[in-house]
């Protein structure tokens, strides 16, 4: 018995339509890949830096954490200090290294707190309202640093309340000498409000404008 074959009719627009949806899923497909693959190098770009672009040094936990400011001059030639800012306000005041204090041979060997009208190494501070904090203006006197040949007075910088100070350095002063922006800092103030701060920071510098001025690498 014959079985007779049916030929289907072919229709050329059925075949053109077929032909163009197969070239735009190739196209899709092909333009997919290129956005995945510029994905991919933007996202090592970011993950994997050019070990051309990488610091000689990694940064410091100061430098991850703080923003960092810097007055020179300030009240006499010299008296140059840095502020360290948190993201949460608080602000780290020392000495920057080009404190005319460092420059005298031997370098600092005493801190005294017992500055002014009292003595800031007996401040206890509490609570969430920061009890006890000291009130204090940009000038005010925060300790006195003495070298075998002189002594100065380290000011607050900040308007703002004292929380703080370092008292490690009445019995390790040397701190001061060797890691000043570590663990010698002298104190910890917070502002008062924004608007204090804002008004600080018109006269601080930033980190660049500092080494510029005072012609020093850090």
């Amino acid at each position: 018995m014959e079985i007779q074959k049916t030929e289907v009719a072919k229709n050329p627009e059925t075949d053109d339509t077929i032909e163009t949806t197969k070239q735009n899923q190739s196209e899709e497909e092909v333009e997919h890949c290129d956005e995945q693959k510029q994905e991919e190098d933007e996202l090592r770009s970011v993950l994997l830096s050019d070990i051309g672009d990488l610091p000689l040094t990694p940064p410091s936990a100061t430098q991850v954490n703080f923003v960092s400011y810097f007055i020179t001059d300030f009240t006499k030639p010299g008296h140059d200090q840095y502020i360290y800012r948190h993201a949460n306000g608080l602000c780290v005041i020392g000495l920057a290294p080009t404190h005319i204090a460092f420059k005298d041979e031997g370098g600092i060997t005493n801190i005294d707190f017992n500055v002014g009208k009292s003595d800031r190494s007996v401040l206890k501070v509490s609570g969430k309202r920061k009890k006890n904090a000291m009130r204090s203006e940009s000038n005010t006197a925060l300790c006195k640093v003495s070298t075998a040949k002189d002594s100065y007075i380290v000011r607050c910088c900040v308007k703002g309340s004292l929380l703080e100070v370092n008292e490690r350095l009445i019995k390790q002063p040397q701190l001061l000498n060797s890691s000043a922006d570590r663990e010698g800092y002298i104190a910890i103030i917070m502002p008062t409000r924004p608007a204090d701060w804002t008004k600080n920071k018109e006269s601080l510098i930033t980190l660049e404008e500092y080494k510029a001025k005072k012609e020093v690498s850090l």
